[in-house]
């Protein structure tokens, strides 16, 4: 009895959370290790069905890297990175879409869907909605330490968000899945950082919440301790004084931008922990990092 008694609290507190967020936007950024195990993936596919349910409209937006590399290994093409981007030349891109928008994408779908929810995927380049332009060549050191620069090729950088397309599908009760190929502006592929195009689209789409799924428990200060909430000044300055250091820097970066454009709320999570989506969005302490801006008064 205890136990059911147990359950029954926890309900209680999601309760004034599900009810702040009614028919309220989340868009989602699903990647890293949530993504390679199956377990992890029934359990995300099923806590975005339960968000739906409870009158929440949800956008996901996923990445692929490792399967991107597995099958560019597969097909004999060696994958080079640059400034921590990959160099994606016209094969590399033909792999990219295969696997972005085919493999990846339709598992994601097929998984909320067979759990219960009505999910639709999409690309950039479906209703061109996802505008993009080439982005500039970076700089890159070679062994002996000289500096050049490197074309990255098809890779994009956002210049718009037709928001229509993904605002109709939610009205209809769909949960868009989308994989983050841009389009030019002579209709080529160019492939989109995960994080940036779910930014994009959040601030688009005017979401209430963007969450960032990492391999991570969120953002720490100096002394390795968690911050469950961070205003974006200060998150700022922790980048400023290295404290906030590599790969988590673009994503607050990512996180300032979409509060900047008018995202209410970023949240970064470990996409290990089951249920970590849930965990952070309907408990009083949550389980990742909030991000937000803070108006001077």
């Amino acid at each position: 009895m205890d136990e059911l008694v147990a359950k029954a609290a926890v309900l209680h507190e999601a309760l004034p959370y599900i009810q702040r967020f009614q028919q309220q936007i989340l868009v989602v950024k699903y990647g890293g290790h949530a993504m390679l195990d199956d377990e992890l993936k029934a359990s995300f596919a099923r806590d975005v069905c339960l968000l739906r349910f409870v009158g929440i409209r949800v956008v996901v937006v996923h990445g692929g890297g490792p399967q991107i590399d597995t099958m560019l290994k597969r097909v004999g093409i060696k994958p080079v990175f640059s400034g921590g981007l990959r160099v994606t030349d016209d094969d590399t891109m033909d792999v990219v879409e295969m696997v972005l928008g085919g493999l990846v994408n339709k598992e994601i779908v097929a998984l909320i869907c067979k759990h219960g929810g009505r999910a639709v995927g999409l690309s950039g380049k479906d209703d061109r909605f996802l505008r993009a332009r080439r982005a500039a060549p970076v700089t890159n050191k070679t062994a002996d330490g000289v500096e050049s620069l490197v074309d990255l090729g098809r890779v994009g950088e956002i210049e718009s968000v037709n928001p229509v397309l993904i605002s109709d599908l939610m009205a209809n009760g769909f949960i868009p899945v989308v994989a983050p190929i841009g389009v030019d502006r002579d209709g080529h592929a160019l492939n989109v950082n995960a994080d940036t195009a779910a930014g994009s689209i959040a601030s688009a789409i005017k979401a209430a919440k963007l969450v960032l799924m990492t391999d991570v428990e969120g953002v720490k200060d100096n002394q390795g301790t968690l911050l469950s909430s961070l205003p974006a000044q200060t998150a700022e300055k922790l980048i400023e004084e290295g404290v906030i250091n590599g790969g988590m820097v673009p994503k607050v970066r990512c996180a300032l931008e979409a509060v900047n454009d008018g995202v209410k709320k970023v949240h970064i999570i470990d996409g290990r922990r089951r249920h970590a989506l849930l965990l952070e969005l309907f408990t009083d302490q949550g389980v990742g990092t909030e991000i937000q801006r803070v108006l001077a008064p």
